[in-house]
């Protein structure tokens, strides 16, 4: 049977996602009741421009004051989708306060306080859900914290930032530079008037906290995350990942250790071969990898940003907190009980794709193999040519190597013994290789 009384729902911020999910509700509140049991109503809006006209919003539900709003005590759920950490952290504690669970979109502050917000929801007897804070409309928090709690996650490999992954496609399959694909990525909407927080790697770091704690069962916060952007990548990295049967994507990587005592996580681009199935996600689409120990390989793929994506996870999360209050249940909350530490970049094992300015001359390829061997980094591969203005430049050549793996402080090591050589003229780039 279902119950007469709706759900009351108050929304914080009402931009892309936030009037997404706001017509959503409208539009769908016949199949969101039949689905939860209960008709959800839509209690009051928090925004800062209440003079800004809101299609299909009535205008007595919006209000300025969301501190008085979390606080009615008759709100059931909160939505919360205004970003930032402050005020949404203490909006949400609030919520849990008065009565109220939470779902949130809040990457940022998910992943430098969630455990503090798990702690506030578990004392009050709230739920917090957060699909729509990584990958947004691709299901993955929930499979990640439920359908895979059985089994051991070891890896997480994914693309999870719109942005960059369509700046470097069109730098792939177009040929433009970084600047140039940046701009088309503006005009198109995807990239912010100050991209920053994506094109720096800030943006896939939260997510990728989030995925490391939900994975390992630990915490994980942004600042134990190593960070690397994309706005370094070159025209020729582009061209020499595809020489080597490559492409280039902004990766977020969470590993446990072989020993399982520790985890990693870290953002940067890197190559992976065109084989692996992360090379073939085009545009701003995003993908997240998964390896586990008895499921195997697992691959989620979809649109990862927003307004209707995004507003997708928080509907299905609404869905899911909302039965929980029907059944006076919550859902899973923060399983941290490992407390694993997250190991520093420098203990990570990677491999290195490395190009160098060279003096093109007998001699220097032997100079360049002793210093990996005196840094314990073993050469896969090498590839060296003398440049066509090569007498101009007073013969100089380009060499590539790329190396086995190694630690990663290793082969840092190694790049700053190469820069001191006198034959090496500079180190024009150098890229981590992964999924292989």
């Amino acid at each position: 049977m279902m119950r007469t009384r709706p759900l009351k729902v108050a929304l914080l911020g009402c931009g892309v996602v936030g009037s997404e999910v706001a017509r959503i509700m409208t539009t769908h509140a016949d199949d969101l009741a039949a689905r939860i049991g209960a008709p959800v109503e839509l209690a009051g809006v928090a925004v800062r421009r209440p003079s800004k006209v809101r299609e299909g919003i009535d205008p007595a539900l919006i209000t300025t004051d969301a501190t008085a709003l979390v606080k009615r005590g008759d709100i059931d759920v909160v939505i919360e989708v205004i970003g930032g950490i402050e005020p949404a952290r203490t909006l949400i504690t609030t919520a849990f306060e008065h009565g109220a669970s939470v779902v949130s979109a809040n990457k940022a502050l998910l992943a430098e306080d969630g455990a503090a917000l798990h702690a506030a929801a578990e004392s009050q007897g709230r739920d917090l859900y957060y699909e729509a804070a990584v990958a947004g409309a691709i299901p993955l928090v929930r499979p990640l914290r439920e359908s895979l709690a059985g089994d051991k996650v070891n890896r997480v490999l994914g693309i999870v930032n719109g942005t960059t992954n369509f700046i470097l496609d069109r730098m792939d399959t177009s040929g433009a530079g970084y600047s140039e694909a940046l701009d088309e990525a503006t005009a198109l909407g995807y990239a912010e008037a100050d991209p920053t927080a994506d094109v720096e790697g800030f943006d896939a770091a939260a997510k990728a906290a989030i995925l490391a704690g939900i994975a390992f069962h630990t915490r994980v916060r942004i600042g134990e995350v190593h960070r690397e952007g994309i706005t370094e990548v070159t025209a020729a990295d582009i061209a020499s990942a595809r020489r080597m049967g490559c492409t280039v994507k902004l990766l977020a990587i969470c590993e446990r250790a072989a020993d399982g005592n520790s985890v990693t996580a870290r953002v940067h681009p890197a190559m992976i071969p065109l084989s692996h199935p992360l090379a073939s996600v085009r545009e701003a689409y995003n993908a997240v990898f998964i390896e586990a120990d008895a499921a195997g390989q697992l691959m989620f793929y979809g649109p990862g940003a927003g307004g209707p994506p995004t507003a997708s996870a928080v509907l299905g999360d609404l869905v899911a907190v909302c039965r929980n209050k029907l059944s006076e249940t919550t859902g899973p909350g923060e399983s941290a009980y490992t407390r694993l530490p997250v190991s520093p970049m420098g203990e990570v094992v990677t491999r290195y794709h490395i190009s160098l300015d060279v003096a093109d001359k007998p001699g220097v390829l032997a100079q360049v193999a002793t210093v990996f061997a005196e840094q314990g980094v073993s050469i896969d591969t090498v590839r060296q040519q003398s440049r066509p203005d090569s007498q101009e430049t007073g013969g100089e050549a380009s060499l590539v190597v790329v190396t086995h793996r190694a630690p990663d402080a290793a082969l840092s090591a190694t790049v700053e013994a190469l820069r001191k050589l006198d034959t090496v003229r500079g180190v024009a780039s150098i890229m981590r290789v992964e999924g292989e």
